[in-house]
């Protein structure tokens, strides 16, 4: 009688290795990215910026103009429009600094008052409180140097990224056609087709997607300034567009964007009203945000979990700090849309999406 082994070992040791490979491969990814950042961020914002202007280029190709041309009137006008957000910011922003000095006589009356509640309420003397607050600084001064260097590299690094990105996006418009060919060569000759079908419509959903959400940062940002300047905060469109941007960063960008004018308000006014304010307002924008501002603005939301979106989100911010907390989530879209056209990737599909029926569109 044959006898079957009730231990399948070469199976489990077979998986063992398989599992052990996947490790090995995900801790070998997280430190190439980690140490080839200053490389890798500049050509991941300059890839998405490409995938951006390729229909841009290719209908001014189509039109007759020439391809280095077209490149450099796409690129010229992204440098454009982000100078003139840039300027707009700034322009605000110098408005707030010639308000500081008012702010920092708030600043001080609040920090008194706080201080006088503490010795009312813990019989904590003045002098005790600023001892221990001297301590503080005296024992944070050792730091200074290497927060002033850490600085220095981190603004060296942006410098660089901001003059590389324009060249790498204009680079790859210009060579997409030789990229494209090396890309196909790493797949069997039949599937040729299939990958540029995948290509083409992934670089078009998500050049429609980001030219939707364009819209969706204008409006938000417009909604946000004037709440705020209804409840009278003081520059509502800096804060009210700061807070536009940052939501790029799923969850974590709106809490951040909003600590300043919350505090802000409360240095200026000595309410608490004021900052719950805030929050009402840039709560009722983030709800017309997702529920009608975006679907009317960008259609169908690519569908992915939010436990994926937070992973991504701490994950990019480990590997590349602020950069990859917005570089991440675009990837993981990019991904799941080609997934989603993938029959051999379905598993990640699923894994990626939130778990509704995707239905289908014309």
């Amino acid at each position: 009688m044959i006898q079957f082994s009730k231990n399948p070992v070469p199976f489990e040791s077979n998986r063992k290795y398989a599992a052990l490979e996947i490790l090995q491969l995900i801790v070998l990814s997280c430190l190439i990215l980690y140490f080839g950042k200053t490389l890798f961020i500049p050509l991941s914002f300059s890839l998405l910026i490409s995938f951006i202007l390729y229909p841009v280029c290719k209908w001014m190709e189509t039109k007759g103009i020439n391809k280095a041309v077209a490149i450099i009137i796409a690129i010229l006008g992204v440098l454009i429009l982000v100078g003139t957000i840039i300027y707009l910011l700034f322009t605000q922003f110098i408005e707030f600094l010639n308000d500081w000095q008012l702010l920092r006589i708030k600043l001080l009356e609040t920090i008194n008052s706080i201080s006088f509640s503490i010795y009312e309420r813990f019989d904590i003397s003045i002098e005790k409180q600023l001892e221990f607050i001297k301590n503080i600084f005296n024992n944070s001064g050792s730091e200074t140097f290497s927060l002033l260097r850490s600085f220095a590299y981190s603004l060296s690094e942006s410098v660089f990224s901001l003059l590389i990105i324009p060249v790498f996006s204009a680079l790859i418009l210009y060579h997409r056609q030789m990229l494209s060919n090396a890309l196909y060569a790493l797949f069997p000759l039949e599937n040729t087709k299939i990958i540029h079908e995948i290509l083409i419509e992934t670089i078009h959903a998500y050049y429609n997607f980001i030219k939707g959400m364009l819209l969706v940062y204008l409006i938000v940002g417009i909604l946000n300034s004037i709440g705020l300047l209804i409840i009278g905060i003081p520059h509502p469109f800096l804060f009210g567009f700061i807070a536009s941007i940052l939501t790029f960063i799923p969850y974590v960008g709106i809490m951040i964007s909003s600590l300043l004018p919350i505090a802000v308000s409360w240095i200026t006014y000595n309410s608490i009203w004021y900052p719950i304010g805030v929050v009402i307002v840039f709560s009722i924008v983030q709800i017309l945000e997702a529920y009608i501002i975006f679907p009317f603005a960008v259609g169908s939301r690519l569908k992915i979990n939010t436990l994926v979106i937070i992973t991504m989100v701490i994950a990019g911010g480990i590997l590349w700090g602020a950069a990859g907390m917005i570089l991440f989530i675009p990837f993981v879209s990019i991904i799941k849309l080609i997934a989603d056209r993938t029959p051999s990737l379905k598993t990640l599909s699923v894994l990626l999406g939130d778990g509704e029926q995707k239905k289908a569109t014309k």
